[in-house]
């Protein structure tokens, strides 16, 4: 099909999209509300574009349904390569199968597909959960704790819970560290994280020293329960979001483990576009095979590696263009670099 009928057959359909040139790249997003993703998005458009290919779209919403129904949609109008960032890791298997059966290379975002026939890359998830756990252990090396995980369909909430425990496992069986609450949090929501964290306080009288939360709209939602309590202690995050970055300026949470979405995104544009024009996986320079799944399924992966901002380096997220020092340091306590 010519990419001009394309690219006007997409944007029909509701897709986003800009003229379309050479090979159309597909994204499925799962869930585009939160803050990150526009990051990625941004990183992703400018690489794919500077392939000379063609960008488009479709936003799942947190429906499984909507997601398959998405990139049927994005393979009737003849994309190149697909990049989904899938909202549940089992639900998507029909999508993968259809894919496959039309010869069309994808790139599972973020998130594990667990399936031989995808390219996985994401950053060290297991080492994102091990900086948070670190970080936060270093100001608070004993007493509760709670975890408050992901969406429970996101393998990612594995992937870093056992990154915590690696780091926490030794003093939590030796019982210097005692998890007194541990609860997934449905779609990463920070109502949820929020609706959690009261009834972990609730239970255990506010008696809990520490909070490891596995991204930061959901520590948002853990200080606002802390908060309202007139509690500030330990609570690690991660993604680098602006909200939590300030928070660390605040001194109200510890750490913010940033995956620079830009190095991401831009990641997936060009391997997606290498891929588009026939390359193999195996080929996709600095990859490597992954078999970190509940499968044991090999694939060929990228995991790029994360930064923990804490108030003794925010500098880096503020030097680097993420953040202006503005929106990093109002109301920074005292003594937190790059806020004098």
């Amino acid at each position: 099909m010519n990419k001009l009928i394309i690219a006007a057959a997409v944007a029909a359909a509701g897709f986003t999209g800009s003229a379309a040139i050479a090979d159309v790249i597909g994204v499925s997003w799962a869930s585009f509300q939160e803050e990150r993703w526009k990051i990625d998005e941004a990183a992703m458009v400018a690489a794919i574009e500077a392939a000379g290919n063609t960008y488009v779209s479709a936003d799942a919403e947190s429906s499984s349904a909507k997601q398959l129904t998405d990139i049927e949609a994005l393979l009737t109008q003849g994309v190149d390569a697909l990049i989904i960032n899938a909202w549940d890791k089992d639900a998507i298997a029909p999508a993968i199968e259809a894919a496959a059966n039309e010869g069309i290379p994808v790139i599972g975002y973020d998130r594990l597909i667990e399936d031989a026939r995808t390219f996985y890359l994401t950053f060290d998830n297991v080492g994102v959960g091990r900086i948070i756990a670190k970080s936060v252990q270093a100001v608070q090396p004993s007493g509760n704790y709670a975890i408050i995980k992901g969406d429970p369909g996101d393998p990612n909430a594995m992937f870093l819970l056992q990154g915590m425990m690696e780091v926490i496992g030794g003093d939590v069986a030796s019982g210097k560290i005692k998890i007194v609450g541990e609860s997934f949090s449905d779609g990463w929501k920070p109502e949820n994280a929020q609706k959690n964290m009261e009834q972990i306080l609730t239970a255990n009288n506010n008696n809990v020293d520490a909070v490891l939360s596995e991204n930061d709209g959901m520590a948002g939602g853990v200080v606002a329960a802390l908060s309202a309590q007139g509690l500030v202690i330990p609570v690690g995050g991660q993604d680098g979001d602006l909200a939590a970055i300030n928070r660390v300026a605040r001194g109200s949470q510890t750490v913010s483990v940033w995956k620079d979405a830009r190095d991401l995104g831009k990641a997936a544009g060009e391997i997606a576009s290498a891929l588009a024009k026939g390359m193999a996986m195996s080929d996709v320079e600095g990859s490597s095979m992954f078999s970190g799944g509940e499968k044991g399924i090999a694939i060929n992966a990228i995991l790029l590696d994360p930064t923990p901002l804490t108030r003794d380096n925010l500098s880096i997220a503020i030097n680097g263009g993420h953040i202006s020092k503005a929106q990093a340091c109002e109301g920074a306590i005292a003594g937190v670099d790059g806020c004098n």
